[in-house]
């Protein structure tokens, strides 16, 4: 079953972050940050958040940690440190933090990337996860790569109309284990 778009629903802006990890990017020529930030606001999304840190484990968690807390963030998009070097530590600081992982990103991301890139796709490392209630998405640094997560992947989950079901339904929900307590 393919995707659909139910129409009856209305279109909910969702507040975003984006953090470029890289040790040689400065605002003047992060394409990839740029690239998200102009498809986000297309969609109608909101940028209430961004940034460029260093490769470095600890800062990038931290900087997760101290945003996924900020209710004013609903989701942090990163861009850069998923490859295979020495200096690629987006994904370990990722799965450092999360509450819970989603697996199905990272296969998602896999199959478009095949569709793009052939076998290139095997040194790339996509992520997802949740923590403290935000969603948490490590993409490569590419600006085409960062496209197609948007494109073919994130834009439609951050859709409450698409249909059967999207991340805005969920967010919600994110945290009710702990709202019991």
């Amino acid at each position: 079953m393919k995707y659909r778009i139910n129409e009856t629903r209305q279109f909910i802006p969702i507040k975003f972050a984006i953090l470029t990890v890289s040790d040689t990017r400065s605002k003047k020529d992060d394409k990839s940050g740029d690239t998200l930030e102009k498809l986000m606001q297309n969609d109608g999304h909101k940028i209430v958040k961004r940034q460029i840190i260093h490769d470095d484990r600890e800062l990038i968690a931290k900087t997760l940690l101290e945003w996924s807390s900020d209710e004013k963030i609903e989701a942090i998009i990163t861009t850069g440190g998923t490859g295979l070097t020495g200096r690629d530590v987006s994904v370990e600081a990722h799965r450092d933090i999360y509450d819970k992982e989603i697996d199905a990103f990272s296969t998602i991301f896999t199959q478009v990337s095949v569709e793009k890139i052939g076998t290139s796709a095997v040194q790339s490392r996509a992520c997802a996860g949740i923590k403290n209630g935000t969603f948490l998405f490590a993409l490569p640094g590419s600006p085409s790569a960062c496209k197609d997560g948007w494109t073919e992947i994130l834009s439609k989950q951050f859709d409450y109309r698409h249909m059967p079901c999207n991340f805005v339904e969920l967010l919600p929900r994110l945290l009710e284990n702990e709202r019991r307590k």
